[in-house]
């Protein structure tokens, strides 16, 4: 959780440590600044500096100036990378309020900087020692902009807060967080935010013949889990639900399939990184209130070549029924993910969208840069979580799923098999998905985006939370229209 307090201000404290958001010709008179001080701003934006510190005495003064140049996406992402700069100066005094001062009467722009700020002081330090180390992050932050609204400031709080869980989720190692310490953290995140929570067990997993799930278990000695959240408030505006399915992979070695351990195995601890995402965003959806019916699935395990773990050339037979060839004990997730599609079924959804590390074909494909999409019968819902991808720079591209793809996936003694061959596995990944649905449907292979092995500004070294702020946005703003 994070540490402070954000709160919305009607009044200017220049004698407050204080950041300022101008544009190039904004008018800082309200700033309280000197002739003297006044003078040396200008000489640095004549020179186009960005990010120009004023003094640096008992307090400080600080300015970012914004390029309206920019499209509005690009400066929102500006906000949020600039903040880098600001983290250093904060994180060298020991001031415990800040304030952050909006010129230029743009509520967005402002918040995306308090937001970059707060992103940026995230580390996962739980099993280190502390040493006497202190956090010098101010304790509140106050906000000032013409435009903006309490909720918009309690909002952000809450959705910082989700990211922050999510990516302690991710950054877990297993020794902490098995696939029942994962649906355990669920049912705590329930109680404590007003959604609510179910687990299945084995026994209930077993009932229902889940061969999936159940099959990629079959090598650990911990039991699976399948989590169902469910976010329906009064007001919500959605008569039929949109189900939340994330892939709950707490470690995977690859099974008899087994991954290489130089950056492959030695980070598998992620692959629950869509499960921590779709906990992630019922947090934010439930702590600000926002009026949508939506259900999340989380099947979950790890995938170990251990006991009596399934064999290249098995055959498991489905929740739906589908006999499904494993020609690779790696291609795991969409064993999961299938059995939690055809589950899906039975709530009639407006749509689906899951959330998977599913393929290293997708990183390899676009990198680091976005997630690869996959969608069906949901063009409207896809173009909105597009436009909500480029506000919240958790970018989509779009691949297609044409046919001609499905005749990879034959198997001579199955229905299907799990991976298609060397070429397109991205794609192939999402065909077979593709075979378990009924409804709209948007695939999100997040293996690219889920986990940095170095430092990239707000997003951080290790989980990323990818798909938190995506799909807030995307519920906030389209999900009810």
């Amino acid at each position: 959780m994070i540490h402070t307090r954000l709160q919305k201000t009607s009044e200017i404290s220049p004698d407050l440590p204080s950041v300022y958001l101008i544009g190039k010709s904004t008018d800082i008179s309200a700033g309280g600044f000197s002739d003297e001080e006044k003078v040396y701003i200008n000489k640095r934006i004549e020179k186009n500096d960005e990010f120009i510190l004023v003094h640096r005495l008992d307090s400080y003064k600080c300015l970012v100036v914004n390029d309206y140049t920019r499209p509005f996406f690009s400066q929102l992402e500006f906000m949020r990378t600039v903040s880098r700069k600001l983290l250093s100066l904060v994180s060298s005094n020991d001031h415990t309020s800040l304030v952050m001062v909006d010129l230029v009467n743009d509520s967005e722009l402002i918040l995306a900087l308090v937001e970059g700020l707060i992103l940026n002081n995230y580390r996962f330090d739980k099993y280190q020692r502390k040493d006497g180390r202190k956090d010098n992050f101010p304790d509140l932050i106050s906000i000032y902009s013409a435009n903006l609204r309490e909720e918009n400031v309690s909002n952000l709080e809450v959705l910082c807060n989700a990211v922050y869980l999510a990516r302690n989720l991710v950054n877990e190692p297993l020794s902490h967080l098995n696939a029942e310490g994962l649906a355990e953290e669920i049912r705590n995140l329930a109680g404590n935010s007003g959604f609510s929570a179910e687990v299945m067990g084995k026994d209930r997993i077993e009932a229902l013949q889940m061969g999936g799930l159940l099959a990629v278990n079959r090598g650990s000695i911990d039991p699976p889990t399948f989590s169902i959240l469910e976010w329906k408030p009064e007001n919500c505006v959605n008569e039929k639900p949109i189900v939340l399915i994330g892939k709950g992979i707490v470690y995977d070695t690859g099974g008899l399939s087994l991954k290489p351990t130089a950056k492959s195995m030695d980070y598998m601890k992620s692959d629950m990184a869509g499960a921590a995402a779709v906990a992630g965003v019922f947090y934010a959806l439930a702590g600000c209130g926002i009026p949508v019916h939506v259900i999340g699935l989380v099947p979950a395990t790890d995938n170990r070549p251990g006991g009596n773990a399934i064999v290249p050339g098995d055959v498991i037979t489905m929740y739906d029924g589908t006999s499904v060839e494993v020609m690779n004990t790696d291609a795991e997730g969409r064993l999961i993910l299938a059995d939690a599609l055809s589950w899906a079924k039975q709530y009639d959804p407006h749509l689906v969208i899951d959330l998977a590390t599913l393929t290293g074909s997708a990183s390899a494909a676009i990198g680091m840069q976005g997630s690869v999409a996959m969608q069906k019968s949901a063009d409207e819902w896809y173009e909105a979580l597009e436009e909500s991808g480029y506000y919240t720079h958790e970018r989509l591209v779009e691949f297609p799923l044409w046919e001609e793809y499905m005749d990879m996936l034959k198997s001579d003694i199955a229905d299907i098999k799990n991976i298609g061959g060397k070429q397109a596995g991205a794609i192939t990944a999402g065909k077979f998905l593709e075979h378990f649905i009924s409804f709209p449907w948007i695939h999100l292979d997040i293996a690219g985006t889920a986990f940095l092995h170095s430092d990239d500004n707000y997003r951080k070294k290790g989980g990323t939370a990818v798909g938190v702020r995506l799909l807030f946005d995307f519920f906030s703003k389209h999900a009810g229209k």
